[in-house]
């Protein structure tokens, strides 16, 4: 079995720094880089640019709300043209760095609450995809398993991904479980890895109000910004790989 092992990065902004980038990128197999919406600016997206190249690690962008004050976890209220725009030139920001740094952004993967106003918002879904489409047939998108982006790209004839979330908790309705919520995170890495054996061994992710639902994946999200990150991420990946598992990009051919 082969899957991939993504990460949040590029978060911090001039002196504040969010995350250990250098660590996380020694464990995963692709990266969606802030660019300069909720986080990041251009020194940051290049040097994490610069360390996924070394490191052989797939970058994507990962645009949100223009919103710092908070992380982008905040709903904005924006047209699905403003949402296109935004999505638009945030990628093209960070593919500037991509151009200095000399690696190529292969997918788009939206952040915060983007991504869940996109999973569950059909106009807005299609929106991201008509920004990814606009960067021309390779650009993919990588969206949250079983929501209205993977529909809306699908049918803008954009390559298309499947995530599910190593840390976080899932509702019934295959959403993620509101980040006000304690049951929101799992800290425990082996918690985390041993729900994510029982997923790739079943097809079923377990949730907090239910039986365990169907999900499908390609990719495994790691957030790279909580205390524990580091522990978890190659806790994970050490799990898998003892379970015969192998870690590879989704857009690595071997995968698909």
């Amino acid at each position: 079995m082969r899957i991939d092992l993504n990460s949040d990065l590029g978060e911090s902004y001039g002196p504040w720094k969010m995350g250990d980038d250098e660590a996380i990128l020694q464990v995963v197999t692709s990266a969606n880089v802030a660019c300069g919406g909720h986080a990041s600016d251009p020194e940051t997206m290049f040097r994490t640019l610069e360390i996924a190249r070394d490191r052989g690690v797939v970058v994507g962008a990962h645009p949100g709300f223009a919103d710092r004050e908070g992380f982008g976890r905040r709903l904005i209220p924006m047209t699905p043209g403003e949402i296109e725009r935004l999505v638009a030139t945030q990628t093209g920001a960070l593919m500037g760095a991509a151009a200095l740094a000399g690696v190529n952004v292969r997918y788009i993967k939206a952040h915060g609450a983007l991504a869940n106003h996109c999973a569950d918002d059909r106009a807005a879904a299609s929106a991201i995809a008509r920004a990814a489409r606009a960067f021309g047939p390779d650009m993919a998108v990588l969206a949250i398993s079983g929501t209205e982006l993977e529909l809306a790209a699908r049918n803008a004839g954009v390559p298309v991904y499947s995530e599910i979330f190593a840390d976080r908790g899932y509702l019934s309705t295959g959403r993620l479980v509101p980040r006000s919520r304690p049951d929101a995170m799992i800290h425990d890495p082996r918690q985390a890895a041993d729900r994510l054996v029982s997923y790739l061994e079943t097809g079923l992710m377990p949730v907090v109000d239910g039986a365990p639902i169907k999900l499908e994946a390609h990719s495994i999200c790691v957030h790279g910004d909580g205390p524990s990150a580091i522990a978890m991420a190659a806790h994970i990946r050490k799990t898998l790989a003892a379970r015969g598992v192998i870690l590879k990009s989704f857009l690595d051919p071997q995968v698909q």
